[in-house]
């Protein structure tokens, strides 16, 4: 049965190498696969040279792979990344991991004359995404509450104000000022409630603004867009910025005691929904995936500046590279999946 697992797994790495040609990236191109994750009983891979000479020497076979980005290791040897961030970072260090240390990788040029819009690109992550997506010559547009000086000072951005994600008919209103599809879209409005949230200090009020800006902002957003015929399609994208912090399966090394139930909730139902969406809109040729971006220094994550350097945070110019790169890489095998854009592996639900 194993023999026979392995053997399913490694015919879908083959179907990745003829399909994406080089041999060093098919591996996790595999993983990402759905085929690939039918077999997961075969946990980790390793691969050697060729797949084609995959070596099985034990019960627990294990093939060395790559990532997509430029052949760096995967810290894990596993489709899935680690839960625990610390110690997530420190062996990304420890292997000199390049995917994880740097942006050597990435390559912006695929933006040049691309439509991309984003939604909450005054400030923070979004901002980041904004400067890097007009540095590298795409047609932006920035849909929001409000502008901000930095925003305002680049040049060719359309800015549209006034639009708030969890009012439906502000949302209809802002999309229709957007006069061209656009080929990405990408749902980077949030909001995080400062005050730790345990059982005694619970705020439920809190609790459902998080879920309607997190979880059904984006469906406002993506509903409308497309509704309104200003999403590409077929060949469009939906990135959908989420959090690791939406992972269940983490909860219980990440959040061992509980607490901050509105923002976890938030984000797994945000994860939820862009599902559904990759789902419903893949016949239509459009692409959605859920973008965690890492932990990135923005006034958003200013209270945990204590363990910035420990959990491997990044200036927002490198968060956003590492989004855009995964943007990219979106196509139609990979429909539907939940990416931590630190290293370009999965996170499980």
């Amino acid at each position: 049965r194993i023999a026979s697992q392995l053997a399913l797994s490694t015919r879908f790495i083959r179907e990745a190498t003829s399909l994406h040609g080089a041999p060093e990236m098919s591996a996790s191109l595999a993983a990402r696969s759905v085929n690939f994750l039918a077999a997961r009983s075969v946990r980790t891979v390793v691969r050697k040279q060729a797949v084609a000479k995959t070596a099985v020497s034990s019960t627990r076979r294990t093939l060395t792979v790559s990532t997509r980005a430029m052949g760096a290791k995967i810290p894990e040897g596993d489709h899935f990344t680690m839960a625990d961030q610390p110690a997530r970072f420190a062996k990304g260090k420890a292997d000199n991991n390049s995917r994880m240390l740097t942006t050597d990788y990435y390559d912006g040029t695929f933006l040049k004359g691309q439509r991309v819009l984003v939604t909450g690109g005054n400030r923070g992550i979004g901002l980041a995404l904004v400067e890097e997506l007009v540095d590298c010559g795409a047609d932006v547009v920035v849909m929001g509450r409000g502008s901000s000086d930095e925003l305002d000072a680049l040049e060719g951005v359309q800015v549209i104000t006034g639009c708030d994600v969890t009012d439906t008919k502000s949302v209809e209103a802002a999309v229709a000022k957007v006069t061209e599809p656009v080929d990405i879209l990408i749902n980077n409005a949030g909001y995080f409630y400062e005050p730790l949230e345990t059982i005694t200090s619970m705020n439920f009020d809190e609790e459902l603004k998080m879920i309607d800006i997190c979880a059904v902002g984006p469906l406002r957003v993506s509903s409308t867009m497309f509704n309104a015929g200003k999403i590409k399609a077929p060949g469009g994208k939906i990135a959908m910025i989420t959090s690791q912090g939406g992972s269940v399966a983490w909860r219980v090394v990440q959040n061992p005691t509980g607490h901050d139930y509105g923002h976890h909730m938030s984000k797994s139902a945000a994860n939820m929904g862009g599902v559904l969406l990759a789902q419903e809109l893949a016949p239509k040729g459009i692409c959605v995936q859920m973008l965690h971006p890492g932990f990135n220094k923005t006034g958003m994550t200013k209270k945990y500046e204590k363990i910035w350097e420990v959990e491997g945070a990044v200036d927002a110019s490198m968060g956003a590279k590492r989004v855009l790169h995964e943007v990219k890489l979106m196509a139609p095998e990979y429909n539907g999946l939940f990416i931590n854009c630190e290293d370009g592996l999965q996170i499980p639900w």
